[in-house]
């Protein structure tokens, strides 16, 4: 296995700092971190480039919250000067680890992406009878600390790179508990060892894509499956026998608990693809797409409830045109026509002045401050 040295020069380089600022500036323009850090941006930038260089830099307090859709999870926001620093190293450490990852995992790479897989799932349901769909139980909070770093430390072995790394997941947050068993563990094993990366980091995403990296190389090269997706922690396998696929998820559960993770039992099957697949938000069949009705469903809930803040003042219209202009985008994926135009109608029966521009998405042009009716669900 081919490993890097000397890479931390371009990551603490100027240059490279710089770079990781616009692109954290991109996902947090509007915050008042993000707007005072720009304010005396070359300084904040040299400020953080001396930290690295002497080794005093130190990742500051996260912000915790949570999310309950489609599940409740915790999702951990670090500080805005911390996010420039996951952009200056994973733009470094992003192109050694890219090399390395089989073609059909699809998170957090750039030319990939949810919308690939889901094509790519179809092309394998016209080829194969049957699918194993899997995905791993708590993922992010069992990640394992000292794993996942010899799996890094064996492509980069530049010592302050490491150095780095280490000091990125050592801090991050304590993650949701998780107490599994596995074989050789005494009964303080679970608590002894530190593990779980923090859901909002671009770093987690990029760890949580390295971590399962050798996974992917078991599916392909021990097992030889032909037909197999990965996104994130979620997983299809195909083949035309049945059989087979239940030996795979038998193998398949050994070699994940070799990296302490455990399968989501309710969630792992063996069914032929006619019936169609639920994968990341979409129901799939090899003719056609459609979105899972829950995602519709909370689709409308939504537009409720911002249409009551804007009439409130709460909000601004760009907010739901944003909001409206991101669903549609991913609804446009699947075979929905009938379905956008019917929550459009519904939308402007309900007294709010939508209409689309050339380029196909939809602008509020004036608000309205009167009762408006809501969508109903």
């Amino acid at each position: 296995m081919k490993s890097f040295d000397h890479l931390f020069e371009a990551i603490a380089g100027a240059q490279n700092l710089f770079e990781a600022a616009r692109k954290a500036m991109k996902a947090k323009r509007f915050s008042d971190c993000a707007s005072l850090f720009c304010l005396k941006l070359e300084s904040e930038v040299f400020t953080l480039q001396d930290e690295l260089i002497n080794g005093s830099y130190t990742p500051g307090k996260y912000r915790e919250f949570y999310i309950y859709e489609p599940k409740k999870r915790k999702i951990s926001a670090a500080p805005f000067r911390d996010r420039v620093v996951h952009h200056a190293l994973c733009n470094i450490i992003g192109p050694v680890f890219e090399q390395s990852f089989i073609y059909d995992s699809y998170a957090n790479r750039s030319g990939k992406g949810s919308h690939k897989a889901i094509r790519r799932c179809q092309e394998f349901m016209r080829k194969y009878r049957f699918v194993l769909k899997a995905d791993i139980r708590k993922y992010f909070p069992s990640i394992d600390h000292q794993i996942l770093k010899d799996q890094i430390f064996r492509k980069i072995r530049c010592e302050r790179t490491r150095n780095l790394i280490s000091t990125i997941i050592d801090r991050s947050n304590p993650q949701e508990e998780v107490l599994y068993y596995f074989p050789g563990d005494h009964i303080f094993t679970p608590v002894e060892r530190r593990k779980g990366l923090p859901i909002g980091n671009l770093t987690s995403q990029y760890f949580g894509n390295i971590y399962l990296n050798e996974f992917d190389h078991f599916i392909k090269e021990q097992l030889r499956v032909k037909g197999y997706i990965r996104y994130v922690d979620d997983f299809l396998l195909f083949h035309n026998d049945k059989s087979k696929l239940n030996e795979w998820k038998d193998e398949i559960e050994g070699f994940i608990g070799s990296l302490r993770l455990c399968l989501h039992h309710n969630k792992t099957q063996v069914r032929p693809v006619r019936l169609g697949i639920t994968f990341l938000g979409q129901r799939i069949f090899d003719t056609h797409r459609l979105l899972r009705n829950e995602n519709v469903r909370k689709c409308r809930h939504r537009i409720n409830r911002q249409i009551v803040k804007l009439r409130s003042r709460l909000i601004r219209p760009s907010d739901i045109e944003a909001s409206l202009n991101s669903w549609l985008g991913h609804a446009k994926q699947a075979d929905t026509y009938k379905l956008r135009k019917k929550l459009i109608d519904e939308i402007l029966e309900k007294g709010l002045n939508l209409v689309q521009t050339p380029r196909g998405s939809w602008r509020l042009l004036e608000q309205q401050t009167q009762e408006l009716p809501c969508i109903k669900p």
